[in-house]
């Protein structure tokens, strides 16, 4: 392919580096799919839009929102103690069993529970024992030595019972009115939790459906100041929301992934906030063209042709980082990368394929009140409006300018050194539960790590020993037989620090190499040694997969760019606005929201989030401004390039920061801590990245922002 003929740069441009505007060429351009820059005819609009509308009421009709993924242990970590143990003890006794334990209380300070209390929970206990799947572990109630705390263990045979509907009655038998005055009782342990994880996920997916779309349609009326428009776009995104929904789970789950409740949550939030950044760019280029053409359908054409590009490589770096999480330990994890993958190809596909066709199909008015008219001589223009003299004060002193945003940037991210990850099963939701709080009561009058004992698995041979050196462990307050077989036989200890804490984790390690001379099949776990083991993958997760992702990001930004230096500066923007987005949240977790860590997920997640979709809006902005490079020259061609899609990619940029806030609708604190990392970090991104430090390395590197892809242009120009 010839090179594109370099043109000198503007005449009345007098911002720095354009003088070397004649070695600055526009890269050639790769061939692309006739489909994908082709608006489409009315007949061929009409039937992309009937389909559309179709599997939208299809899916409306039949609840098709894509099935979850009910498996207690895919959220764990492959090749860990923890979940080896989870994994094979059930097989112990014939069964999947889970355990609830019930606790009745009287104050601290008062006189302690009475016979009253005991038999009234005996009775209770009578009635359950006789339920089907419900065996109660103790034949009386085990009381603290200051008789202010009664426990009661129930065991649930999943096979034959449903844990949550057990906890359920449990509760209500608890809470019934011939209750002893004064007496306090509920339910905690690990069937208690799982039953309050899974209460909050109920009818989560249509909360944050209605939350997201309801957050997109307002900035969307307050974008186009429209009764009509807003609505297009909206419908569009929200089908392909649906469809990713169904698609995505479908592929997950026949190559025998888990697709968990977050998951789906994530993946909404996704499709939402990506999908419409597309519709975003493909509109405002579309009202630009049709000031140039009177022909919808021309106009359409140019636009995508306009934004294909972009959109594409936007979407290649997020499915690229996305597809990453497949080499992660955590099933739950490869499944969400997967269907979110799906996800982000299907958001591109209907942004460069439906809309463009339903646009067209409307035609101009609706644009209403604000419609656009072809007049090829009031179209173009050079670096006007409110973005276009940001860039023309930020390129006047790009130095000054570039300093002060990083030194802001680098100001953020300072909490970063401050940062604490791991949190408790009973630290997991942002309102505290029935079963974290009965929990903490439990740790005041029993040691603290009772409500979640340490579950050692050994060989029978070897039961006894393993028996009499877990009891030796310094913080270990006490160790008790449990369900046995031929072969294997389990050990029940009580640590003495509660659940999370650092005291706990290091009980739970020096119980590990302790065992580990009894023999190499003594494994540890429950749901203490879980926590402790998703702690290390999720570390393991961060070495591996980070750098990964970082390579994917980079390789697609050379393969659009075709420029080292470009790509390098871009990349490292995005890990700067990451660690400045944490280090920020981390001050306002920490303080107002009083929380004492992040989730082990949060790292990994929020980086994937900001890196792969960070990046898009500086995307936007460099393709822009290399195509107004090849005319007037790298500087000027940034401020143009900034002035054109300024509007948009701002737009775009607090619309999915909002997106991602309403993750918070869910009162788990992993999915709330991602969302507003996430949220800071893309208005970072969005107001000082995009605006002020992507405009001003340019104008400090002039033409070299381009290497080697100038020099390539200038050497094949001096052949030719």
């Amino acid at each position: 392919m010839s090179p594109v003929p370099t043109h000198r740069a503007h005449p009345h441009a007098d911002t720095p580096g354009t003088a070397d505007a004649r070695h600055v060429r526009e890269a050639p351009r790769r061939a692309t799919p006739a489909w994908l820059v082709q608006a489409p005819g009315r007949s061929i609009a009409a039937v992309a839009l009937l389909a559309a509308i179709a599997l939208g009421v299809v899916s409306g009709l039949f609840g098709l929102s894509g099935g979850t993924t009910d498996d207690r242990t895919s959220g764990l970590p492959r090749g860990y103690d923890s979940t080896a143990v989870a994994e094979q003890l059930p097989a112990l006794t014939d069964a999947d069993t889970d355990t609830a334990v019930v606790v009745i209380a009287r104050e601290l300070d008062g006189d302690g529970l009475t016979d009253a209390d005991l038999a009234w929970l005996g009775d209770l206990a009578q009635g359950w024992g006789e339920e089907d799947g419900v065996t109660v572990l103790a034949p009386r109630p085990t009381v603290a030595d200051d008789r202010t705390l009664a426990v009661l263990p129930v065991q649930i045979d999943t096979d034959r019972a449903d844990p949550a509907e057990v906890v359920d009655s449990l509760r209500a038998d608890l809470d019934g009115t011939d209750r002893p005055a004064g007496l306090e009782a509920g339910v905690t342990g690990p069937a208690a939790i799982q039953t309050d994880i899974a209460q909050v996920f109920e009818g989560a997916d249509l909360t944050l459906l209605l939350a997201t779309a309801s957050v997109v349609a307002l900035l969307l009326i307050l974008t186009y100041r429209s009764p009509v428009l807003w609505l297009i776009p909206l419908v569009v995104v929200a089908i392909a929301d649906r469809t990713a929904a169904i698609v995505g789970s479908e592929i997950v789950q026949s190559l025998g992934l888990p697709f968990d409740p977050s998951s789906q949550g994530i993946l909404s939030v996704l499709v939402f906030g990506a999908g419409t950044d597309y519709a975003l760019l493909l509109i405002a280029r579309y009202r630009e063209e049709l000031a140039r053409h009177e022909s919808r359908r021309v106009a359409m054409t140019r636009a995508v042709r306009g934004v294909t590009e972009a959109v594409l490589c936007s979407a290649g770096t997020v499915v690229l980082a996305l597809l990453v999480l497949l080499l992660s330990v955590v099933p739950t994890t490869q499944g969400l990368g997967l269907s979110s993958a799906a996800g982000i190809v299907i958001a591109a596909v209907s942004g460069l394929v439906v809309l463009p066709g339903v646009l067209v199909l409307f035609g101009r008015w609706v644009f209403w009140p604000r419609i656009p008219h072809a007049d090829p001589a009031a179209a173009g223009g050079g670096a006007r409006g409110l973005w276009g003299r940001v860039g023309g004060a930020v390129v006047r002193r790009p130095r000054r300018v570039l300093a002060i945003a990083l030194l802001g940037l680098v100001a953020l991210a300072i909490g970063t050194g401050f940062l604490r990850v791991g949190l408790s099963s009973n630290e997991v939701f942002l309102d505290t539960p029935e079963s974290v709080t009965v929990a903490d009561r439990l740790g005041e009058s029993f040691p603290a790590g009772a409500s979640q004992p340490v579950t050692v698995l050994a060989p029978s041979a070897d039961l006894e020993r393993a028996l009499r050196v877990a009891g030796q462990v310094d913080g270990v307050a006490s160790v008790a037989p449990g369900a046995a077989d031929d072969t294997k036989a389990s050990v029940q200890v009580v640590l003495a620090d509660a659940p999370g804490t650092d005291a706990a984790d290091a009980t739970i390690e020096r119980l590990r190499s302790a065992l580990a001379d009894v023999g190499p099949d003594v494994l540890v776990g429950g749901t203490q040694a879980q926590d402790l083991d998703a702690a290390s993958a999720a570390d393991r997760d961060l070495r591996w997969v980070l750098p990964l992702v970082l390579l994917a990001v980079g390789l697609v930004l050379l393969g659009l760019l075709r420029s080292i230096v470009a790509s390098l500066v871009l990349l490292a923007s995005v890990l700067l606005t990451w660690a400045s987005a944490v280090g920020a949240a981390w001050w306002l977790f920490t303080g107002p929201l009083g929380m004492s860590a992040l989730d082990t997920s949060v790292p990994l997640y929020s980086f994937l989030f900001l890196v792969a979709l960070g990046v898009d809006f500086s995307i936007f902005l460099v393709t822009r401004a290399r195509e107004e490079a090849a005319s007037h020259g790298t500087v000027d061609g940034m401020v143009r390039g900034l002035a054109r899609t300024g509007g948009v990619i701002t737009s775009a940029g607090v619309l999915l920061a909002a997106v991602f806030l309403t993750l918070g609708v869910l009162p788990v604190i992993a999915l709330a801590q991602i969302g507003t990392i996430v949220c800071l970090g893309v208005l970072l991104d969005t107001l000082v990245v995009r605006t002020l430090v992507v405009p001003a390395a340019t104008a400090v590197l002039g033409d070299r922002f381009w290497w080697p892809s100038e020099r390539s242009a200038r050497d094949e120009g001096a052949r030719a």
